[in-house]
């Protein structure tokens, strides 16, 4: 059977990537050495750093499995398994990420140092934006904002004490009083947050937020059954403010490259008309 040219491509990547793959992980074995994977010396060694099946061992998979990987074969590593091979491995926060995005998969012990809140100086840069601007985690729980963006929400994230955008928007009447064409943002950012939680779906915050929504708000449950995903692309935000009329956005969001599960948004005025973004 031929192979098209996007199919050819698309396995040349993933060829690429499990060598690139392959030979970090065997790189970073050969500078673990047995007293920092707290083995005994033993024998002398001809190299320093661990042997696979020390990895392996340490790890709690096989040899075969674990050599496999750093030949760059086609094999099926779970999250959990490579959040191992990272621990015994004593990978940095960078390389850890790095590790991660060549296993296409998610990392399971990301960002769980900062679930109880987010840190000073990201609500100080919060704080130094003059636009409304706020930090959504991967549960788009409202881990912080500004002066302006209370102001624009008409003080909606000081009165909830856990602000979440998504229980907002479906579940606070003062939701589609405020956002403009309601019905049509409700519907993309439904697809935005599939497409944010997908490697997430099974993480009880993010499970409790779905099944939450899905028992409270019909609008809700009937688009999270059309499993759409978009990507949040931004645009023109409007609002019809209790007390200073239509306003007009440009929202932009960023990742962040400390934290990448969260999302720094801006909503930036003097926004021209056009895109439709959620």
């Amino acid at each position: 059977m031929n192979t098209s040219p996007q199919a050819a491509a698309g396995q040349e990547g993933s060829r690429l990537r499990r060598q690139a793959l392959g030979e970090f992980v065997r790189s970073a074995r050969a500078r673990i050495t047995p007293q920092m994977a707290g083995l005994p010396e033993g024998l002398r060694r001809r190299t320093p750093g661990l042997r696979r099946e020390e990895v392996a061992q340490l790890c709690g998979i096989s040899v075969t499995w674990y050599t496999w990987i750093e030949q760059g074969r086609e094999v099926s590593v779970s999250p959990s398994v490579w959040s191992r091979i990272a621990g015994v491995l004593q990978l940095a926060r960078a390389e850890r990420a790095y590790l991660f995005d060549l296993a296409d998969c998610a990392d399971p012990q990301h960002d769980r140092g900062d679930a109880n809140g987010v840190p000073g100086t990201l609500q100080a840069c919060v704080d130094a934006i003059q636009a409304p601007a706020y930090v959504l985690d991967r549960a788009w729980n409202v881990l912080a904002y500004n002066e302006p963006l209370r102001e624009l929400f008409d003080d909606w994230p000081r009165r909830d004490p856990e602000p979440n955008l998504l229980r907002y928007i479906f579940l606070d009447p003062a939701a589609r009083d405020l956002v403009v064409d309601w019905d049509q943002r409700a519907r993309r950012v439904v697809a935005e947050f599939r497409a944010d939680a997908g490697a997430h779906l099974d993480e009880p915050a993010v499970l409790a937020l779905i099944d939450g929504l899905n028992r409270q708000s019909p609008v809700f449950a009937h688009w999270w059954t059309r499993h759409a995903v978009v990507e949040r692309e931004g645009g023109v935000r409007e609002f019809q403010h209790p007390a200073k009329g239509r306003l007009a956005y440009q929202q932009i969001t960023f990742r962040l490259a400390t934290h990448p599960d969260l999302k720094l948004v801006m909503l930036l005025s003097g926004a021209a008309q056009g895109g439709q973004g959620g």
